[in-house]
């Protein structure tokens, strides 16, 4: 006698009528001379059903899923596990990449990449569960966000030892000790070029808060060697004609400082520079907020997502005057640097292990003391800012 609460229940998972007719428990024996079971049994099967109804009986109900069914189901490839693998992988890559944005973080930067991505694939899960009235907590759903936990964790760590190990990429906390000016100091090793401390500018001519900022940087690293003017250019910025000195190729003649620069000299407003190796482009995506001008000191002083000295304030100058005025430490223009100026000669000073107590002692400090190139107050403005700087 055929089984047909068995049969409902194969309907039910998807089998075809052939299938279900050789399942010995549903206890279908067609003649030997029937050639097509599952043929024979479908039509038994309507038969059974129309009978059913004529006689005001109740179409046998399907059985319930049994867990195995339950299980078998899940483990399909729907939005809900879909969502238990992805959430985990990229919320874990987007915690370390913000904790740690060098290495981690150099690949796809946590703000705002990852966390784009981490929306998105959370929106999905939660999609997939609003939209699905079997979605459940199961065993099936913890195997799937256990292994999207690993798998975020390999990820993550597999970024971070080849940016160390085979791009020498630094490891960059996400933040710093706040310093006066708009710095901030980071307590992370020594960024040296040849041996000396580095002064790193990403900027571009452009840019009208780059180009106000270079007066400073300029003015500042004359203050521990010789910048050839052959090797600097006097324009303006395409961006509201702001005074500048392009520093794309400036010439650093010093035993105190190293320059590495990334200029964008298109003149096209919004490029930005490309950087050259892993160390440029780790402090720029940790520390820049993707922003221009963005200052680096020996690795562990940095000025960005502001500008160093606003355009405004000499947007009414010829490049010329500010020119003569900075380089002789005299006028209006020069008042409007000098701060910041003196407050980078301070940082590249204590890289140099330079202190307020031994600063008169440091072999480029004679050269400040010339009233006709930096003016009277630069050794006593360094020295008081240094007691400042931690």
């Amino acid at each position: 006698m055929v089984d047909w609460d068995r049969v409902e229940e194969l309907r039910s998972k998807g089998w075809d009528w052939d299938k279900i007719a050789e399942d010995p428990k549903v206890g279908f024996h067609p003649d030997t001379s029937v050639q097509e079971s599952g043929r024979a049994l479908r039509g038994l099967y309507h038969r059974q059903r129309s009978r059913q109804r004529r006689q005001g009986e109740a179409p046998s109900t399907p059985a319930a899923p049994s867990k195995e069914d339950r299980e078998k189901a899940e483990r399909k490839w729907t939005l809900p596990r879909i969502g238990y693998l992805l959430v985990p992988i990229f919320g874990i890559w987007f915690v370390l990449a913000y904790i740690v944005p060098s290495p981690v973080g150099l690949v796809l930067p946590a703000i705002p990449y990852l966390a784009l991505v981490l929306v998105i694939v959370a929106f999905l899960l939660l999609f997939g569960l609003l939209r699905s009235t079997k979605a459940r907590w199961s065993k099936v759903y913890r195997l799937t966000l256990v292994t999207g936990i690993v798998v975020g964790l390999v990820v993550s760590g597999l970024i971070a030892l080849t940016g160390v190990l085979f791009f020498g990429c630094p490891v960059l906390p996400s933040s710093g000790a706040s310093e006066p000016a708009g710095w901030m100091s980071v307590s992370v090793s020594p960024w040296h070029e040849n041996g000396l401390p580095t002064v790193y500018y990403y900027g571009a001519t452009w840019c009208p808060y780059c180009s106000a900022s270079s007066w400073a940087i300029w003015k500042a690293l004359t203050g521990f060697g010789s910048v050839p003017l052959s090797s600097v250019t006097f324009t303006n910025s395409a961006e509201d004609g702001i005074p500048e000195v392009v520093l794309a190729n400036a010439q650093v003649s010093s035993s105190y400082v190293s320059f590495v620069v990334s200029e964008d000299t298109s003149q096209v407003t919004g490029t930005f520079p490309s950087t050259s190796n892993c160390i440029e482009q780790a402090y720029v995506s940790a520390y820049s907020g993707s922003s221009i001008p963005f200052v680096v000191i020996n690795g562990q002083y940095v000025h960005g997502g502001a500008t160093l000295i606003q355009p405004n304030d000499v947007s009414s100058y010829t490049t010329g005057t500010m020119q003569t005025d900075v380089s002789t430490a005299t006028g209006t223009p020069w008042s409007v640097v000098q701060g910041q100026t003196w407050w980078m000669m301070a940082y590249i000073a204590k890289s140099n292990g330079a202190t307020p107590a031994n600063l008169a002692t440091q072999p480029y400090y004679a050269g400040w003391g010339n009233a006709a190139i930096w003016g009277s107050n630069t050794q006593s403005s360094v020295a008081a800012d240094l007691t400042q700087v931690t």
